[in-house]
């Protein structure tokens, strides 16, 4: 077993035999500034971690690169680091982050200007070799803005092992910023897939912050979260770990809030991590204390032969104008002011138009607003004088000449470029992964993987049916939770039961068909259904729904962040047993 040393190798930095504490003070790229401090002040941890990369930070980061090649990292970690970085090597936490987004070595520079600024002693390093973008024709990727592959674990573990106090990657997997840690601890190879699957679930349970303890929890009328506190993994050497949090922190940590995050933004029950595949259909979860819940029992397999790369193109250009419509014949009036701006759009349309008629208005409303209904026209091309002023400007010069009541919600303006996120996948053989350490060593991390066929899944066994009785038609939501995300141009919607004797009625009744019925928007689109029993659980993926992505803003919801409140909202035949 390993024990982690200071940058000066004086000091242990944990208790021999208790299992590393890993926390989480970062969901986002724009999450709880003070969250660092909070996490480092309000208890014990041995690694603070961070998460700051999603799909469209990635483009946001490669915008910045763009005005100056200096940038690509999180701006926010840095100023955190700052104020911060006393505290953490006072209290021996070391911290790990992807902040390094598209530039990691650039960030773990200016870190060490902060380190000798404030007259510090610590050790920086960083990985990289996720950024493909020089060899995205070597690849056949295409000609992306930005292409990055999803690195492992194995580099963070290599600059813990050297003594680094602070470890900066650029795209690695959320969750391998908490396997990393614990492959140093506990000194796993590539061959503990058990292990590795159990940390890389523990990693995916507090990678998005407070949503572990509370936060968008469908059941948070049960729960105090006006200020949920961050989510701590305790991971033990077998893998399985305990997911808790500082006590005296808002929120809470419950089987229903871990059982959320764990169906949050995940496919099939098979789940590829580059350090390990983790079985979701394995996973078992037990109350151990108040705000301590256990997860164990996780099956691990070999990781896939190939690294996801996040590809990140310029899809065009955007704008919308939403129009007002105020009291009756409202069906008329967005009839009218459409056909108006097809015509003036005629000389030079848009190579996509697109309107929606969102109806929020209450018969006989007391207020005007609730006399309203919003008419939301957007439109893209390649040409962005198409859909600049001469899109907004059209709709404006219809103020005095449309329908009664006409007005927009906001002035004419220009358009805007959207991105296209699309995934490829590239050998892993073909990425590097390289660990920067503290002394300036670099150490090339093998590539190469396990080819080791994996069986087919068996069939879950669902349960018993429920026997037939008299039924109320009520919201889904009075029996089941949900929540849901966005991978890519698709959505996920994780739906739970709480209770056994209602998973009895949810896995026979929420079939996908039924599920197309509740949600019609999904309804001609590829849906298919996964059973994980053991957490009482459907897991629903509608591919499509979400079209090229976040960045291209194809969807009112564009990352489906409450398509599963949509569905709990659906009114069903629910036995009254149930109710």
């Amino acid at each position: 077993m390993l024990a982690f040393f200071g940058a000066t190798g004086q000091a242990p930095r944990m208790t021999a035999g208790a299992p590393i504490r890993i926390g989480n003070a970062s969901g986002f790229y724009g999450d709880r500034f003070s969250a660092v401090r909070e996490m480092l002040t309000d208890g014990p941890l041995d690694v603070l971690t961070g998460d700051y990369l999603a799909e469209l930070t990635m483009l946001i980061l490669g915008r910045d690169r763009m005005k100056d090649p200096s940038l690509g990292y999180a701006k926010t970690f840095l100023r955190q680091l700052e104020e911060n970085l006393g505290l953490a090597l006072d209290r021996g936490v070391m911290v790990v982050s992807n902040a390094g987004g598209l530039n990691p070595a650039g960030l773990a520079e200016r870190l060490r200007e902060v380190v000798g600024k404030l007259g510090l002693t610590a050790s920086v390093a960083y990985v990289d070799g996720d950024d493909l973008l020089a060899r995205a024709g070597e690849l056949n990727l295409g000609k992306p803005l930005t292409a990055n592959a999803y690195l492992g674990a194995w580099g963070i573990a290599e600059c813990l092992r050297a003594g680094a106090d602070i470890v900066v990657t650029g795209r690695v997997t959320d969750a391998s910023l908490v396997v990393g840690p614990a492959i140093a601890r506990y000194g796993w190879t590539a061959a503990d897939h058990d292990a590795l699957a159990g940390a890389v679930v523990a990693g995916h349970v507090i990678e998005c912050g407070t949503q572990a303890t509370g936060g968008n929890y469908s059941g948070f009328g049960e729960l105090d979260i006006s200020r949920p506190g961050f989510p701590i993994a305790e991971i033990h050497p077998d893998g399985s770990s305990v997911i808790t949090k500082h006590d005296g922190t808002g929120g809470a940590v419950t089987i229903g809030t871990v059982t959320a995050q764990l169906l949050y933004e995940i496919g099939a029950p098979r789940y590829a991590n580059p350090d390990a595949t983790a079985r979701f259909d394995t996973i078992r979860l037990s109350e151990v204390d108040k705000d301590r819940i256990r997860i164990s029992g996780v099956r691990g397999e070999a990781p896939p032969p190939t690294v996801k790369v996040c590809l990140n193109t310029l899809g065009g250009f955007r704008n919308q104008v939403e129009f007002v419509l105020t009291g009756l014949d409202i069906d008329a009036k967005a009839e009218l002011v459409k056909a108006q701006m097809t015509a003036a759009l005629a000389a030079q349309p848009p190579a996509e138009l697109t309107w929606t008629l969102t109806r929020t208005a209450a018969a006989d409303g007391e207020t005007e607003e609730q006399a309203s209904t919003l008419l939301r026209c957007v439109v893209k091309d390649a040409n962005p004088d198409v859909v600049g002023r001469a899109f907004s400007g059209a709709a404006i010069e219809l103020a005095l000449a449309s329908y009664p009541g006409f007005f927009v919600t906001a002035p004419p303006g220009k358009a805007s470029p959207y991105a296209v996120y699309t995934a490829a996948f590239v050998d892993a053989n073909m990425v590097p992964h390289n660990a920067h350490l503290p002394d300036g060593t670099v150490v090339a991390l093998p590539a190469a993987r396990e080819t080791l066929a994996l069986a087919d899944l068996a069939t879950p066994a669902l349960p018993d049916p429920l026997p037939t009785g008299p039924t109320r038609r009520v919201p889904l939501g009075s029996i089941v939770d949900a929540r849901s995300g966005d991978k890519g141009g698709s959505a996920n919607v994780g739906v739970w039961a709480r209770s056994d004797e209602a998973w009895r009625w949810l896995a026979h009744t929420l079939t996908v068909d039924e599920f197309r019925r509740l949600l019609p928007e999904a309804a001609d689109l590829p849906v298919s259904r996964y059973v994980l029993p053991n957490l009482r659980a459907l897991n629903f993926v509608v591919e499509g729904l979400l079209g090229q992505g976040v960045a291209s803003q194809a969807r009112f919801d564009p990352q489906a962040k409450g398509l599963g409140e949509w569905l709990r909202a659906r009114h069903v035949d629910i036995p009254e047993s149930l109710l």
